[in-house]
């Protein structure tokens, strides 16, 4: 049995929301992790949506997925991206996930006849998941973001929730801090106002901060950071500068220069760590940013694409694809409703190297995306879809190769008479919104002789799904006659996870995500794969 006693960080935000809770979160757990620390991360979202998995992307950006098929925030994919580990149910956590929880143990009578509170019931459910998190699996540190700001009314059951874990955990707990740092430029001087009244209001729930992380577009001085200090009790080294960043995976660096790793293991009094070891961190940051290389743009063929949050794995993925393959990504953002309306919808496509279509629900810009797919089959450019970009691709090959005019998914038609893609045979009987969905981590068998397998270099592999039509097996044979590789399938054989075009320099689309399995310096093979290809692409065409 292991004797070490687990440490607690719980991270709170302050003065205005979206200042980067989750990425101080992440960086603080790249720190940790490289200083020898066994992470996680967990995030408490205090909505009431059970989870996002139903909510619009411009309400909440993308639907993060992860193994055990939970759909969360996406935050999530920042934590996996960052410490490079494969998070479960238990690191997230609604409201909604919680008053569910608390409603059904009245119906069965767990409360034995009292009366159900805030404080204690809600508030000890709160405590239970901080340390469920801990039931299969040790941790040195788990990290904990609360969502939300301090002041917050729906906030406030998992802020008092910490304050009462704290003093059940004496001594194992630490709490940061992070507010907004305002420079006024017209002055010359930090304004410190803000910062002190969300800390004194964090204080007054009982919650005493021991690392003040502020946000803002340029370092501060000691003086500054000694006045903070003195009104918010903490020391001088306790006061740290987020400032505004190149890019996100630069912020470890920078919370290592302020050395809040150092004031953490201090605090926490963690012992026998080493030096954080940030060399392949750096290695990336040096191509990222570095200066000469080639660029190659990718069209992103969406519906949501004047938010890039919607797609945030997507082109995270790209980003560490681009590393790998020693160029620059150029996302050229298209809105899959203007290459329905375009009078030359080819003229909006006619500059770049490869075309991405992402997964995504309803029938709007159906069209324009089956568009995509057929510019990029028929002018060799090469193309990658992703769940719904496998199915437009699968309904534009039906209509142009093979012949049927009306192929379609009858998740946008139910008079198609040539339904390419359609539910599972189990599931033809739930034609409704929220019938169950293939979530999760499944695994696909790979053909030799194909792209899929030159990608991954073998035969077995597991990705993470969210859908609910699939491949049309009555369709296969005649889409296999016509030229059409299915490379992946499931072990049983019964569903198509990847398809291919044998005559096409590089025409590949899957079932699955892979964008969520990618990290910053190990990119995930089929986005390494597309974007190796279109930048073989810019090359014969020069």
């Amino acid at each position: 049995m292991n004797n070490k006693k687990t440490k607690f960080i719980f991270v709170t935000g302050g003065v205005v929301s979206s200042l980067g809770k989750g990425i101080a979160a992440a960086s603080l757990g790249v720190l940790l992790k490289n200083r020898g620390l066994k992470v996680t991360i967990q995030k408490f979202d205090p909505y009431l949506n059970l989870d996002p998995g139903t909510m619009s992307p411009y309400q909440h950006g993308e639907v993060f997925v992860t193994d055990d098929g939970c759909e969360t925030d996406l935050d999530l994919g920042h934590y996996e991206r960052f410490i490079d580990q494969n998070l479960c149910r238990a690191n997230s956590v609604t409201s909604g996930m919680i008053y569910w929880e608390v409603l059904s143990k009245e119906r069965r009578g767990d409360y034995l006849g009292k009366t159900v509170q805030i404080i204690p019931h809600v508030t000890n459910e709160i405590k239970s998941c901080i340390k469920k998190i801990l039931e299969n699996e040790y941790f040195d540190v788990v990290i904990t973001e609360i969502g939300g700001t301090v002041g917050d009314i729906e906030s406030q059951p998992f802020l008092e929730a910490i304050r009462q874990f704290q003093y059940e955990n004496r001594g194992d707990c630490g709490h940061i801090h992070l507010t907004l740092l305002p420079y006024l430029a017209t002055s010359g001087e930090f304004k410190t106002k803000p910062t002190q009244h969300s800390v004194k209001e964090l204080r007054g729930m009982g919650i005493h901060p021991d690392i003040i992380l502020c946000r803002s577009c340029q370092p501060m001085s000691y003086e500054i950071k000694e006045k903070i200090a003195l009104f918010c009790d903490v020391s001088p080294e306790s006061v740290i500068t987020g400032v505004d960043s190149k890019s996100i995976y630069d912020v470890p660096l920078n919370l290592c220069d302020e050395k809040i790793d150092e004031v953490v293991i201090k605090n926490l009094g963690l012992s026998q760590t080493g030096t954080p070891d940030l060399v392949e961190w750096r290695k990336f940051l040096n191509v990222l940013h570095g200066n000469g290389l080639p660029v190659i743009n990718i069209a992103l063929v969406g519906k949501y694409t004047s938010l890039s949050d919607a797609y945030l794995s997507v082109v995270e993925a790209l980003r560490h694809a681009g590393v790998a393959n020693k160029c620059k990504v150029d996302i050229k953002w298209i809105e899959a409703g203007d290459l329905e309306k375009a009078d030359d919808a080819s003229e909006l496509l006619s500059d770049v190297h490869g075309i991405l279509v992402p997964g995504g629900f309803g029938d709007r810009g159906i069209d324009g995306k089956v568009f995509a797919a057929k510019h990029a089959r028929e002018r060799n450019i090469p193309y990658l879809g992703l769940c719904l970009g496998m199915h437009v691709a699968v309904i534009e090959y039906g209509r142009n190769v093979i012949g049927l005019t009306d192929a379609h998914s009858t998740e946008f038609s139910d008079t198609t008479s040539n339904p390419v893609i359609d539910f599972m045979p189990e599931q033809r009987v739930i034609r409704k919104k929220g019938g169950t969905m293939r979530l999760g981590s499944y695994p696909c068998e790979i053909k030799k002789n194909s792209k899929l397998y030159e990608a991954y270099g073998k035969t077995l592999i597991e990705e993470r799904h969210r859908h609910r039509y699939e491949f049309n097996n009555e369709f296969r044979d005649l889409y296999e006659q016509q030229g059409m590789l299915f490379s992946g399938l499931s072990p049983e054989g019964t569903l198509v996870e990847v398809i291919e075009i044998k005559n096409h320099k590089w025409f590949l689309a899957c079932q699955f995500h892979p964008e969520f399995r990618s990290r910053p310096y190990s990119s995930e093979p089929l986005f390494k794969a597309f974007v190796g290809a279109s930048l073989d692409h810019k090359k014969e065409i020069k």
